[in-house]
């Protein structure tokens, strides 16, 4: 193997902001690890972000204050960014460059990985299969998500996106098999971090949950890399030692911002809504990094969390992150002003991969049809809602009002779960059932009969309806 001599530099030609520019050296690559010692001998770390023949532009970890043109001292280290990795990281707490912030030693690594991660063979690629139960019935019945799947949740401002996060994060389960939890919280705030360490350390999950966090003061380029580096970890859990991961991120919008802030610095032209034009390729060398590979038992599967601005579902950054995963999960403003917890909105919510695994010999042989009846059932409730609001109910016909009955029981017994409560799937298909069964047998034509035959139980409407 070739080996190369570290050449180091005198001087640089420009500094903006966290950035600075540096001409005259050899050729550098993309993404390449840079060591800068400032005029006291403290050395700094800094990423490639642009590179050209014989100039370089690099982004400084620390920021460049106190930085000087002509005397600080820079050099390129021929490597990207690694970071160590062992089943030691589980259980553990590291800010967004993977330095521990609960006040313990750094763990023993097994390996060094390059953050950047390395591309699945589409060839080697296996299709995602068996479930991930969460734990809230609004995901299980009607929106499963599968391992290897990559799954958003949109919300919005002010809506309750972080309990969600720590809620899946306690509960969610694998039967029979190894799981962890990889929790990524980016440009967050102070209090924000403490209650995610504190649900976790309450619940005595966080011996099977490593968690990255860049605060919101912390500098862009960290914000960029705490996703990769917790996806790091990832894929040695799930590929080398065989475990089920998922990967919760929260918030992808802050992600965003960051690569937005630090696209404007490099003075690119800017896209939509101001983001670089490279946003979806970005985006997608996170979201791509879930999956599963063939012959190796492990998968990741990801839950990234993002807000949308103004509750906008066509801003770039919902719009993109939709083309690339595999549907979505909505909260709804609405609902939560109501009251329901989680407002999980039930008609714009999907999960594409989930008609593929539940039924028959993956979940329950009920569940494809009680789903799709559920979905149907509500949607009519929808429609029948916004007429109510313009002739009013008293003059609906009685099916009618019936259906506003079903709707209402279905988001305050269904949908509506407390933060504390975990229902299993086989729970959450029989509650299902309960609200089906206030509505006559000849409206749900979803459902074969045998199914109805044995789970549909008038008694559990007359039941309801003492409530």
């Amino acid at each position: 193997m070739k080996e190369y001599s570290l050449r180091e530099y005198l001087g640089l030609e420009e500094i903006v902001g966290p950035i600075f520019i540096i001409r005259n050296i050899h050729n550098v690559g993309y993404n390449e690890l840079v060591e800068i010692k400032d005029d006291e001998g403290k050395v700094r770390i800094g990423i490639t972000l642009e590179v050209g023949k014989g100039y370089a532009v690099v982004e400084v970890l620390e920021g460049t204050s106190g930085l000087s043109l002509k005397n600080c001292k820079v050099r390129f280290n021929e490597k990207p960014l690694t970071i160590g990795v062992s089943e030691e990281v589980l259980g553990r707490i590291f800010d967004g460059m993977g330095n521990p912030l609960d006040g313990m030693p750094k763990p023993v690594y097994e390996d060094l990985i390059d953050v950047n991660g390395l591309a699945i063979n589409p060839v080697s690629r296996d299709y995602p299969k068996n479930i991930i139960e969460t734990g809230i019935s609004a995901i299980d019945v009607m929106n499963t998500l599968v391992r290897g799947q990559k799954l958003p949740i949109f919300s919005g401002s002010g809506l309750p996106h972080d309990l969600i996060a720590t809620q899946i994060a306690r509960q969610a389960r694998v039967k029979n098999e190894s799981f962890c939890v990889i929790f990524i919280a980016m440009g967050v705030k102070y209090d924000t971090a403490k209650f995610f360490i504190k649900s976790f350390e309450d619940s005595g999950v966080l011996e099977r949950v490593a968690v990255f966090l860049s605060l919101a003061d912390s500098p862009s380029i960290e914000k960029l890399f705490a996703p990769r580096l917790g996806l790091s970890c990832a894929e040695f859990l799930a590929f080398k030692k065989g475990m089920h991961v998922l990967v919760i991120m929260t918030d992808m919008s802050n992600y965003c911002e960051a690569l937005r802030e630090l696209s404007t610095v490099r003075g690119e032209i800017p896209a939509r809504k101001g983001y670089p034009g490279y946003l979806y390729s970005d985006l997608a060398s996170i979201y791509e990094r879930a999956g599963m590979i063939k012959g190796i038992n492990g998968s990741i599967t990801q839950l990234p969390i993002l807000t949308m601005p103004n509750d906008d579902i066509t801003h770039p950054i919902p719009d993109l992150t939709g083309y690339i995963t595999e549907g979505q999960i909505v909260l709804e403003r609405e609902m939560y002003s109501r009251g329901i917890y989680p407002p999980i909105a039930g008609l714009p919510s999907l999960s594409r991969l989930m008609k593929d695994n539940i039924g028959a010999g993956l979940t329950r042989q009920d569940h494809p049809s009680l789903a799709s009846q559920l979905f149907a059932c509500y949607a009519k409730v929808k429609d029948i809602r916004a007429l109510a609001s313009i002739i009013g109910e008293e003059e609906l016909a009685p099916l009618d009002q019936l259906y506003l009955k079903f709707g209402d029981e279905f988001e305050r017994k269904f949908l509506t779960q407390d933060y504390f409560q975990r229902r299993t799937l086989e729970e959450g298909l029989d509650l299902g059932w309960q609200m089906l069964s206030l509505l006559p047998k000849d409206e749900l034509v979803r459902i074969k009969e045998e199914e109805l035959t044995k789970y549909y139980k008038k008694e559990d409407a007359v039941k309801l309806s003492g409530n």
